[in-house]
């Protein structure tokens, strides 16, 4: 059960026009990332009107968005999940980027509306069933994809990565589910076809989330949280110069 636990400290030092923004702490629960552990968040009152348009800030302050829920890690023996960013204008891909975009070069992308096809949904339960088999989301069906991936009030799209066909855009190999955000993106879940570990897909996503970024003169992307050690979650401090929020402030990541 959410309990409130407004607390100040967490939403930085700005006053209005969120002075009266509800916070609530959840109760323990498994933590996603190390089920051994107990965990709880804070998250953002999910019934405030204003939540659109305080996402963006929220993001500033360490939050992530799951689903309908903005929520942020809060728990009392833990700060592993540490949130990250890529002030996209500085990003310069290393040798190893650099050759996934060549081994695809041949994908096609589109920046597409969130919405769930069949076509989507085939390709994330093969994902689940790949990568987060007897994990709980393996068993996700069509309300749970619209509910986690498109969502009621934000302003999401599809990137949409396919293979070349000879008539037009082939076979879906990815799709990264990305938030538009004020000023920069957030990347919210990305799937992708589980039998080409070869192509990098999960490092091309978010390489062309990049680019979007950079085209539209966007400031950040946000990665959501690293968590050193954890082999799921390292990936994102090979995306340099990365920014990691310290709980006030955003400072160079040195993980």
């Amino acid at each position: 059960m959410l309990r409130p636990s407004v607390d100040r400290t967490a939403m930085g030092n700005d006053s209005s026009p969120t002075d009266d923004l509800r916070l609530f702490q959840t109760g323990g629960h498994p933590c996603g990332y190390w089920p051994e552990r107990s965990a709880r968040d804070l998250v953002l009152d999910p019934r405030d009107p204003r939540l659109p348009d305080i996402y963006p800030q929220a993001l500033d302050w360490g939050f992530r968005r799951s689903g309908d829920l903005v929520y942020r890690p809060h728990c009392a023996q833990c700060r592993a999940c540490v949130a990250v960013r890529i002030p996209v204008a500085a990003f310069e891909p290393d040798r190893s980027q650099r050759r996934c975009l060549a081994r695809n070069a041949t994908v096609q992308t589109r920046i597409a509306t969130a919405r769930r096809t069949s076509e989507h949904f085939a390709l994330y339960q093969r994902y689940l069933g790949a990568r987060h088999r007897d994990g709980g989301m393996d068993g996700h069906g069509t309300a749970e994809f619209d509910q986690f991936l498109v969502g009621s009030w934000s302003d999401t799209r599809f990137i949409e990565m396919r293979e070349a066909g000879e008539d037009g855009p082939g076979r879906l190999l990815a799709v990264a589910v990305t938030d538009r955000v004020g000023s920069g993106l957030s990347a919210v879940y990305t799937f992708y076809d589980p039998e080409l570990p070869e192509r990098g897909l999960g490092t091309l996503a978010i390489l062309h989330q990049i680019q979007w970024a950079q085209r539209e003169g966007l400031e950040h992307l946000y990665l959501g949280y690293w968590i050193q050690d954890h082999a799921k979650m390292d990936y994102k401090r090979r995306f340099q110069p990365l920014e990691a929020f310290d709980g006030r402030r955003w400072r160079r990541f040195t993980g």
